[in-house]
């Protein structure tokens, strides 16, 4: 049986969060490296850029799905 299974479906989905921000971190100090080096593939700048968006419009998924918007 795997851990997943054992686990409360909004712990699953805070894990999937905490490993998501953690990557768009490391994407961003990659990025951050790459430009301060100087000799940075501006198309590897640019894909890199873009994964680090479609990071973000997952962490915003998944956050709305953990802590929905309540409208009082």
């Amino acid at each position: 049986m795997n851990i997943s299974a054992q686990m409360e479906p909004i712990e699953v989905l805070r894990i999937k969060l905490e490993m998501l921000k953690r990557e768009h971190r490391d994407l961003d100090e990659a990025i951050h490296a790459l430009q301060e080096r100087g000799s940075a593939d501006m198309l590897t700048v640019r894909r890199l850029k873009k994964q680090k968006l479609q990071l973000k419009d997952q962490i915003v998924v998944l956050e709305d799905r953990i802590l929905p918007d309540i409208i009082a």
